[in-house]
């Protein structure tokens, strides 16, 4: 995407200069002078360079991600997702960005719902609370009743939000491939496909059908569990841009005070919490992937109410494999096959030292070789392992990172509650029932049944490939396409090499030979023949000197 093009539309000109002015304004916009394009730079320059003093860069950066408005917000909780790219300093905190939005007005909302559902709100509901008691970057939520009595919660999207947003994400795709081309340093973090898959992620949002069929799901999971209570969802109350659940009436985690002093046992309900989570990943591989404590609800009983289901994590079936073949390592304290899966699930957009990261793995499982379970702090061990993971220049892909971040946020909200929880001490059993899933016979025929079926695709497709292959070939037109970066700058610096060489020796012999003119003994278009090539050998030894220097620095 051009930036330079969107720059000449006036609305994302101007918007352009206010994500420039708030970097700026925090001291974020460094990575503007690395641009060689003085005509990129001086769109993205500001003078306001007022930076926070006293705060650390990772609080500057959720600040000037709050200052930039809603999407922004939402790039930095998904960013909180991955502590192996950003580090596990700057995605703790992340987590700590919310959206404080103030609610549409009730006139906005009440037409906004009646398009949506054709029908104005007297006619829906029995009751209707036209002041939201919550209202964050994307939609706000308001209580209500339905004429059968029931007591819901409408959550109704932001007048005009998507018209907000896309500009944001047109203008997020351009600066990251300005990045990407300009700043050598973003390429391991691959900045195009990041904003891409949560410019994907947010638009999915912007659909609560995802979420009414994420509630659905859930439903159907814990139907027969009675220390789980899912919010049930209406569908003829419910669109594209507003959703109608139950309203689940207790004590929301993040009233601490509230927590402690209804008499609950506070440590029974951590330890459901925490089965409800682990059965989510282990046992259904679909998990509710934003455990902070206001998500939680203490129900009467004893019961985990769980809310708010726009963000989910699933488990992929070869993951579900990477996942139990770790699990065996670690319980048989096994470094070496811990650090073979780490590699294998990894990518990386340079070489890795292994000996260094066998090394480093040694290490973190040397800490924790001789401690009981009990006294295990699963959260401090994910985040070390994701530090190895990140100093060796690994990125995880996606869907394990966001596993991770859950266990570790699901690990502090319910130490919040109850700080004698030992999250791994629940987890023990879960591991074991998924290493003994893993050897089932049931589980095996299936992978040899796809197995079979791959395999029958590829020979069905292969006399066809084969037949078009010699098609080509007899034609002549089967083209090899080969892609490698920086050739055409080092077949240049080659070429002058090769010429450079040629006159030096060239000229060598006109000076011994003393072909005329002679000027003081020695011969002119000799000794002129010969500055010229020390000349430009002294040129191509500075280029490859500050191409070294520039990588080092990367």
């Amino acid at each position: 995407m051009d930036l330079l093009g969107l720059a000449k539309r006036q609305n994302q000109l101007k918007r352009l200069r206010e994500i420039a002015t708030v970097l700026a304004r925090y001291g974020l916009a460094d990575w503007v002078n690395r641009i060689p394009s003085a005509e990129i730079r001086n769109l993205l320059a500001s003078p306001k360079t007022l930076a926070v003093a006293g705060h650390p860069w990772e609080e500057r950066v959720r600040l000037a991600l709050t200052d930039l408005g809603a999407t922004f917000i939402k790039l930095g909780q998904m960013l909180s997702t991955r502590p192996d790219m950003v580090g596990v300093e700057l995605a703790r905190e992340l987590c700590k960005l919310q959206a404080d939005v103030p609610a549409d007005s009730p006139g906005m909302v009440h037409d906004l719902i009646q398009a949506e559902l054709g029908r104005p709100i007297c006619e829906l509901f029995a009751e209707f609370d036209d002041k939201a008691f919550a209202s964050a970057s994307i939609g706000q939520v308001h209580k209500a009743r339905l004429k059968d009595g029931s007591l819901v919660v409408v959550k109704v999207q932001h007048d005009g939000i998507l018209e907000r947003i896309r500009p944001d994400l047109e203008l997020m795709a351009a600066l990251a491939q300005v990045l990407d081309h300009y700043v050598a340093a973003v390429h391991p973090y691959r900045p195009v496909e990041v904003v891409t898959n949560f410019s994907r992620s947010l638009m999915r949002e912007l659909d609560f059908t995802s979420e009414k069929r994420n509630l659905e799901e859930f439903t159907r999971n814990f139907a027969k569990d009675d220390t789980v209570r899912i919010p049930r969802v209406f569908p003829g109350f419910s669109s594209k841009r507003v959703l109608t659940m139950e309203m689940l009436v207790g004590v929301p985690g993040s009233n601490q005070a509230g927590m402690h002093s209804c008499g609950a046992d506070l440590n029974e309900f951590s330890r459901r919490a925490a089965c409800m989570y682990l059965g989510m990943i282990f046992r259904d591989g679909f998990y509710h992937a934003d455990p902070h404590p206001g998500n939680y609800i203490l129900l009467p009983g004893t019961v985990v109410g769980v809310i708010d289901f726009g963000m989910v994590g699933r488990i992929s079936e070869g993951f579900r494999d990477s996942l139990g073949q770790m699990l065996i390592a670690v319980a048989n304290r096994d470094a070496e096959e811990l650090a073979d899966i780490l590699l294998d699930l990894c990518e990386s957009s340079e070489d890795v030292n292994e000996a260094l990261f066998r090394g480093d793995v040694s290490d973190f499982f040397a800490d924790y070789a001789f401690q009981s379970v009990k006294d295990i702090q699963l959260a401090q061990a994910l985040e070390r392992l994701t530090e190895v993971i990140r100093r060796h220049k690994l990125l995880l892909p996606a869907e394990v990172s966001l596993l991770l971040k859950t266990l570790i946020m699901l690990d502090g909200s319910a130490n919040e509650l109850s700080p004698a929880f030992n999250l791994m001490e629940i987890l023990d059993p879960f591991q074991r029932q998924m290493l003994r899933d893993r050897f089932r016979p049931k589980r095996w025929l299936g992978k040899w049944r796809r197995g079979f079926h791959e395999l029958e695709r590829v020979l069905g497709r292969a006399p066809r490939d084969i037949e078009s292959l010699f098609r080509r070939l007899r034609s002549g037109r089967l083209e090899i396409k080969m892609d490698h970066r920086n050739l055409q700058a080092a077949v240049n610096r080659l070429v002058v090499g090769i010429l450079t060489g040629a006159l030096f020796l060239g000229s060598s012999l006109l000076w011994s030979r003393q072909i005329p003119p002679v000027l003081f003994g020695a011969s002119l278009p000799g000794v002129l023949g010969c500055s010229a090539a020390v000349a430009m050998g002294l040129m191509i030894l500075l280029a490859i000197r500050g191409d070294a220097n520039r990588n080092n620095g990367e």
